[in-house]
């Protein structure tokens, strides 16, 4: 009788893990990468001009599924298999119907850092590459480790509103391991909303702020907000970004906060045209450190990119041709070219 009862369990069991998993769909997808690159700064060092040929591999996993009350549940983890496995980005998303979404941001995926740089591009943001300047923060510091609330997308007379708030409580850092606490209390919040027209214009903001690194002094911490307008028609996207930092005082001593940083002003703007299989952009970025107190202003950093993308099926050649200036000195002139080859299976 108990063999009989062992065998009617296991085939129970087993009956409920074929009933699971045919309520979740799983898949696999990848990519590889292939870039050739050259650098050259004339007023540098030699250590500043090189070539080099570069491969990243990528494998993305996804699940998705259903519960009982409707509400769906996915995750999705991309690993880099260029060497020892890495996580480079991983998220999981309940869906709540009317209740709007959550999101936990185990690594990267926030809706802030969604809207760090929104200009289009063939290949990639000007900032991407060797050029030692990256005037994309918005977003970042509680992009990771964080939990995302966003509203179901309200609509109205041709407009698409999206809004979401993002809650960090260990901003500036990755996510801690299962039952573990951060090496801080520094706590972040941001914000974002989003507005988009029917007729291919589109308007969007957001605001992230960041405690000092104890929390003790109120008013003190760092702030950040953007800005940005778009639109697309056809296969035309224009648009134009504008962020700002304001460093009240992220560091202190005891409970006495320090003097306040310098504030940074940020711009964005590219244009992209796609015809079939090509795509032509050019995009523009600045970076400049405000003066404060008895500082000086910094030197403000110049990026500029020319991109084309040929798609074929599953595999995308695309070329640019980057220039950086102001990266860490006025003299400073950082010239890239880059030609990427890219399959995706």
């Amino acid at each position: 009788m108990k063999n009989i009862t062992k065998v009617g369990l296991s085939a129970l069991a087993g009956s409920l893990v074929m009933v699971s998993a045919n309520a979740v769909d799983y898949s696999i997808s990848g990519g590889l990468q292939s870039v050739y690159t050259t650098q050259k700064n004339p007023t540098g060092a030699d250590t500043t001009n090189g070539k080099g040929l570069g491969t990243q591999t990528d494998l993305t996993f996804t699940a998705a599924g259903e519960l009982d009350n409707g509400f769906t549940v996915g995750y999705m983890m991309a690993v880099d298999t260029n060497g020892a496995l890495s996580n480079t980005s991983s998220q999981l998303t309940v869906g709540m119907g009317s209740l709007g979404t959550l999101q936990v941001n185990n690594k990267g995926g926030s809706k802030a850092n969604a809207i760090d740089d929104i200009t289009p591009h063939a290949y990639n943001e000007t900032w991407d590459g060797l050029s030692n300047v990256n005037p994309s923060t918005f977003g970042s510091r509680t992009s990771s480790g964080s939990l995302d609330y966003r509203i179901p997308a309200q609509e109205l007379m041709g407009v698409t509103l999206n809004a979401s708030v993002t809650l960090d409580p260990n901003a500036d850092e990755t996510s801690v391991t299962k039952g573990e606490v951060g090496t801080t209390s520094v706590s972040g919040t941001a914000y974002t909303l989003q507005l988009a027209h029917e007729s291919g214009f589109e308007i969007g903001a957001g605001i992230e702020s960041v405690d000092d690194a104890d929390g003790k002094v109120k008013g003190s911490g760092t702030e950040e907000v953007t800005g940005y307008i778009k639109y697309a028609a056809g296969g035309l996207t224009v648009a134009y970004q504008e962020g700002y930092t304001n460093t009240l005082n992220h560091q202190i001593s005891g409970d006495v906060a320090a003097a306040p940083g310098a504030d940074v002003e940020t711009t964005f703007m590219g244009i992209a045209y796609t015809a079939g299989d090509v795509t032509v952009s050019y995009a523009e970025s600045t970076s400049a450190a405000k003066a404060v107190s008895a500082t000086a202003a910094g030197v403000e950093a110049e990026l500029e990119s020319l991109q084309v993308a040929y798609t074929m099926g599953a595999m995308t050649i695309a070329a640019a041709m980057s220039e950086t200036t102001g990266a860490s000195a006025a003299t400073d002139k950082y010239e890239e070219n880059t030609l990427s080859v890219n399959f995706a299976f």
